[in-house]
């Protein structure tokens, strides 16, 4: 396997990444051991059955830890509805709008939340990256409608705090998405580059409102939105925002955990700026960790253009020591 890796600040740490299959291939062990990355997400496509997965986690576990790096934060997509990673035997959870609209909501979305978690736990996975805690309308075609909880953000508020404390409760780290709401964007950004045209005070007052409840829930993680939000900055998307990271999101909603961003290799990111030029922007915006889900290729084109920015400078070194601190807190109240 190698020297253990130098635990100077570096771009691996930065990142969350896919990898192709059900095996732990050359590529990601390469990225591994060679980059020092330690954080992954799973898809549909790295699961077949259930002793598969609990041994691509043990291998992905053990190769970090042979290597000194961080025990891993393993997320995957499992909102239920048209959003969940896991095929039978695991449970198929109803979408969350169906869940909050039923007359027992908090019963089965804490069943959701519980059962979940410890179907997660069982074969490695320690972080779900949910609830959506966009705020969305009925009837208007919006494309967030079904994933959301509703369109009332103190309810949405109240049972978004539940799922994560369901979650959280059961030993995996909850992720609020996607800050700082995209409940009332027409353009699906994993296709093109939304335009959010609300005032501050709207959103302060009404798609911030359950963030802010979960940030008070004690939530591991916030997941940036690719949208652009006119009224906080008309130039960039909220991922790639100081803005909206740095003085909404940390300073005037106070959060210090976790700020992971929304896959990078989405059209509203991809077709706005190039992608290497986009992470550093992400990463000088303020999110902790970037997420790159499938192009190992530009994954490591990522690590060269990090790398470049924190060889340069010790204010950004330390921003890395922050983004790992963050990620240590989640794992010492987690499972796995």
């Amino acid at each position: 396997m190698g020297d253990a890796i130098d635990q100077r600040p570096g771009p691996g740490h930065l990142l969350m990444i896919g990898i192709p299959g059900f095996e732990l291939d050359d590529s990601t062990r390469a990225l591994i051991c060679e980059d020092g990355v330690h954080n992954f997400i799973l898809f549909r496509r790295n699961v077949s059955d259930r002793q598969q997965l609990s041994l691509l986690c043990r291998q992905l576990r053990e190769t970090c830890v042979r290597q000194g790096l961080p025990r891993p934060l393993i997320a995957i997509d499992q909102e239920g509805g048209q959003v969940a990673r896991l095929p039978p035997p695991f449970t198929l959870f109803d979408e969350p709008r169906s869940l909050a609209e039923s007359s027992d909501c908090q019963a089965r979305l804490l069943h959701y939340a519980v059962t979940c978690a410890e179907e997660l736990i069982s074969v490695g996975i320690n972080f779900n990256l949910a609830p959506v805690l966009d705020v969305c309308p009925v009837g208007k075609g919006l494309f967030m409608e079904r994933r959301c909880l509703g369109d009332d953000p103190q309810r949405v508020a109240e049972l978004g705090a539940l799922v994560v404390g369901g979650l959280q409760s059961a030993g995996v780290a909850a992720c609020a998405k996607h800050f700082p709401g995209l409940g009332s964007a027409l353009l699906d950004p994993h296709l093109d580059l939304p335009v959010v045209d609300l005032s501050v005070e709207r959103l302060m007052a009404h798609d911030l409102v359950p963030f802010v409840e979960a940030i008070d829930a004690g939530v591991a993680a916030v997941m940036t939105s690719h949208a652009v939000y006119s009224a906080m900055d008309g130039s960039l998307p909220g991922t790639l925002s100081r803005r909206v990271i740095h003085e909404v999101l940390r300073e005037r909603c106070g959060y210090d955990g976790l700020i992971i961003t929304d896959d990078m290799e989405m059209g509203a990111i991809e077709k706005f700026m190039a992608f290497p030029d986009a992470v550093v922007k992400a990463f000088l915006a303020g999110a902790d960790l970037v997420l790159i889900c499938h192009d190992h290729q530009k994954i490591r084109n990522a690590l060269t253009s990090l790398g470049k920015i924190l060889s340069d400078g010790t204010e950004e070194r330390a921003r890395v020591k922050d983004s790992l601190r963050r990620q240590d807190a989640i794992l010492a109240r987690i499972a796995g």
